[in-house]
């Protein structure tokens, strides 16, 4: 995958400090509020403090193998540190200790850095969880709209009984964003033919497949490789046993991570 040195591979696999603490002294968040869980890149921090040193720090994140290799690299720098100490803790210490992320996923760092610091924040006043916001950027925007007719094809089928619309936008997105590119729909979801046929049939069982066709471009290319430890990291949380839908998410989630950008607009979000 394009940008992934053995460094960072090896932050991105590094799960020693995944997780919450509780209690926490510290709770910083980024990608979290009301109008932004689920639907973007996220990451949470939590902090524990034994006399204003850091002692432990746990992370969760919703994004790619960057982001998941800077929240690493973020948690490891701050364990041990004074909260004045971890106050000086930026992106560029991050992306040092990555010995460099990819210029375009330099927000990953961003991102770690202001989840990080708010957890600090959070450990100075009440211990309640602060919000961090980034700044937007214009191409970061969705790629995908309630208007888009390849989306209103897939999403006004009737709803399967005991299938979830959040579940079904969110595939109907991946699909809309998928179809588009010039990859094969199938490969560019980290899926064979036979498994995108069988996840159409499932979430949107009255579509017909072939109208995909409509909407592919006629010239197509090999799509970036997936990481597979990617798809390791991935599956070592998926229950057992596992669902055809935590599946594909998987697979989904370590082929859009291929793509240079935001996880979430690679993904249509």
């Amino acid at each position: 995958m394009d940008g992934y040195t053995d460094t960072i591979r090896r932050w991105a696999a590094d799960t020693r400090h995944t997780g919450l603490l509780d209690p926490a002294h510290g709770t910083g968040e980024v990608g979290l509020g009301s109008e932004e869980a689920g639907r973007r890149l996220a990451v949470r921090f939590t902090l524990q403090i034994e006399l204003e040193h850091i002692v432990d720090a746990r992370f969760q994140v919703f994004g790619c193998g960057f982001t998941i290799a800077a929240c690493a690299a973020a948690a490891d720098l701050v364990i041990g540190e004074t909260l004045h100490e971890a106050a000086a803790i930026d992106a560029t210490r991050i992306d040092r200790l990555l010995d460099g992320l990819p210029s375009e996923r330099d927000y990953c760092a961003k991102l770690a850095a202001e989840a990080l610091q708010a957890a600090v924040s959070s450990a100075h006043s009440d211990q309640q969880p602060i919000q961090a916001k980034l700044a937007e950027e214009g191409e970061h925007g969705p790629r995908v709209h309630a208007d888009d007719p390849l989306y209103l094809a897939l999403s006004d089928t009737p709803c399967p009984e005991g299938i979830s619309a959040d579940d079904r936008h969110l595939f109907a997105c991946l699909l809309t964003v998928a179809t588009r590119e010039p990859y094969p729909t199938a490969s560019t979801l980290g899926l064979n033919d036979r498994e995108l046929g069988r996840m159409l049939l499932t979430l949107f069982p009255a579509f017909d497949p072939s109208r995909l066709d409509d909407f592919t471009p006629e010239s197509q290319q090999e799509p970036p490789e997936i990481n597979l430890d990617v798809v390791k990291l991935l599956s070592s949380y998926h229950p057992h046993p596992c669902s055809d839908m935590a599946n594909w998410l998987t697979a989904a989630l370590a082929a859009r991570a291929a793509l240079t950008g935001h996880l979430w607009v690679a993904m249509g979000l």
